[in-house]
């Protein structure tokens, strides 16, 4: 039987929870003292994640990109040629799909072997402990596995909004993925070869953080970084949440209005051979307002090999990583949930000892 098959106890719609009217948060939602959001773990520095403006001189861009996926392993730009009307109409429809009555969503209720549907929960382990969050999952590319009648029919402007939507972070992603080549000295076209060329990847999770009575106990998102590629991030235009690690703090991000956040992936530091950082992040919960962002994962070809591009192994730089593919690489946040970059780092090779 595949572990993956089923969850290993009923799911409880965080939303649920919210809407009850209870004053406290269940046992399963408390985080360990170390790990909640209270002032001693939260940067109080006046540290921001770069902007960039992507209709600068491509250049200067490729320069700023690089710079920051070296130092921080997030930027924000800015005139990325999406245009802001459909983001906020994105944004609108989704809040309008979690507001719709339980009954509706539970009509796409998820399991853990793809994760597409509405959801509650990452991983499998039985008694885990989970985040104060709702979210729902779907894929948009390979055309092989974008299946809209598994998107939800109701706001009705929902599926033809999510495409267009995810259509034109398909191409910033493209885009991206250029800017991202020529800032490691490659040519422009590198990575998206590394990535299998035009049999890429894609899918969105639209996460939805209801408020909670105890914001200061549990966390709407665990500390981790993404397994794919590359995530493209709308985040709410009223209600901070996400917070980047930087050494060794939480740095609260502070969002510009129709921006959108990137931040590199485990894939993308493996490619790199450990250039470009992939950086653990996390998502704070709001006592007094709900909170909803999109995530767009952009993600390689699923079943090739990813290691350290050759160009970038050199004598003083030997390679850092075992190739993998992406399928393998994600069964472990299915089946563990997010766990800090304790998979990327089990991939790390050791080095062998010298002796003299």
């Amino acid at each position: 039987m595949d572990r993956l098959q089923d969850w290993p106890e009923p799911i409880v719609p965080v939303q649920s929870l919210s809407e009850s009217g209870a004053r406290t948060i269940p046992a399963r939602y408390i985080k360990p003292p170390n790990e909640r959001p209270s002032p001693t773990t939260i940067s109080n520095f006046h540290a921001s994640i770069p902007v960039i403006d992507m209709s600068a001189d491509p250049e200067h861009v490729a320069q700023t990109v690089g710079s920051a996926c070296r130092e921080w392993g997030f930027f924000q730009v800015v005139n990325h040629g999406v245009d802001p009307k459909l983001m906020r109409c994105a944004r609108d429809t989704w809040r309008g799909f979690f507001h719709e009555p339980m009954e509706i969503k539970q009509q796409y209720a998820n399991s853990p072997k793809t994760y597409e549907g509405y959801g509650s929960r990452l991983g499998i382990e039985k008694g885990a402990l989970l985040d104060w969050g709702d979210y729902y999952f779907l894929h948009v590319r390979p055309p092989s596995l974008m299946n809209q009648e598994k998107w939800p029919a109701l706001p009705n402007s929902l599926r033809p909004t999510t495409d267009e939507y995810a259509q034109e972070l398909l191409k910033l992603s493209r885009r991206l993925m250029r800017v991202l080549s020529k800032g490691l000295g490659l040519k422009e076209g590198r990575l998206q070869e590394a990535f299998g060329g035009d049999k890429d990847g894609a899918c969105l999770r639209v996460n939805f953080y209801p408020k909670c009575p105890q914001p200061d106990l549990t966390l709407g998102l665990s500390p981790h970084s993404d397994p794919g590629g590359m995530t493209v991030l709308q985040v709410d235009d009223h209600v901070n949440g996400l917070q980047v690690r930087k050494d060794g703090a939480w740095v609260t991000v502070q969002p510009v209005p129709n921006s959108f956040i990137i931040n590199i992936a485990d894939q993308i530091e493996v490619l790199s051979n450990g250039v470009y950082k992939s950086v653990e992040h996390r998502v704070m919960v709001s006592s007094t307002a709900e909170r909803l962002s999109m995530a767009f994962f952009y993600n390689p070809c699923s079943d090739i090999p990813l290691a350290p591009i050759p160009e970038l192994v050199i004598p003083d730089q030997p390679p850092m990583f075992q190739p993998m593919t992406f399928n393998e690489y994600r069964l472990y946040i299915r089946k563990n949930g997010p766990k800090g970059k304790s998979q990327v780092e089990s991939l790390k090779i050791v080095p062998k000892a010298v002796h003299v």
